[in-house]
């Protein structure tokens, strides 16, 4: 019997949760290291197989070019869609069924106004190459556009696109972008 929180990521990645698609989703890069993750962050004292999970997921970090701390405080559901340069801010918080894709960073700032990591929330699409910086929140259920730079906050049910960002309100922003739910 697989843990719920495998479970719904397995489910994510896949659409199907047993043992074939396990086998199926340890060949995805993305599921592979948030499946390392949740073990590391689950584990309740470092043991052998804590240990092995940790190298685990330092190997699959360099290999697919994440660079995502394993205290990193990601929700439920984290999809990683393709492996390749994505920057996650240790103290960035990361809400349920957020989709990641490739060239991203979420990433702290030090000093001004936003200084601090950005708040995600649930059900967040994040588009290729996408750029969210500082102490900034982005509501529920908001679609970021393939090359947008954010650093102002974000309303619930957004479609976001540029540089500078412009906000478009849509209620279904996400509809056909973030599949396979497990309730």
């Amino acid at each position: 019997m697989m843990p719920k929180i495998i479970e719904s990521d397995l489910f994510r990645y896949i659409g199907a949760i047993n043992n074939k698609a396990f086998r199926k989703a340890l060949k995805i890069p993305g599921f592979k290291c948030t499946y390392a993750l949740k073990k590391i962050q689950n584990s309740k004292r470092i043991g052998f197989y804590d240990i092995y999970y940790r190298i685990k997921y330092l190997k699959y970090l360099h290999e697919y070019r994440f660079q995502i701390p394993n205290y990193a405080l990601t929700g439920k559901d984290f999809y990683i869609s393709h492996f390749g340069n994505i920057v996650i801010n240790g103290k960035a918080k990361i809400g349920k069924w957020c989709n990641v894709s490739q060239g991203v960073t979420i990433a702290e700032t030090n000093r001004g106004v936003k200084k601090g990591a950005p708040i995600i929330c649930d059900k967040v699409w994040i588009g290729p190459n996408s750029v969210i910086v500082g102490k900034v929140v982005i509501g529920s259920n908001v679609l970021i556009a393939p090359l947008t730079y954010v650093n102002i906050d974000i309303p619930d049910n957004s479609i976001v696109m540029g540089n500078p960002c412009k906000i478009v309100t849509k209620l279904n922003a996400i509809e056909n972008y973030i599949n396979n739910i497990l309730n």
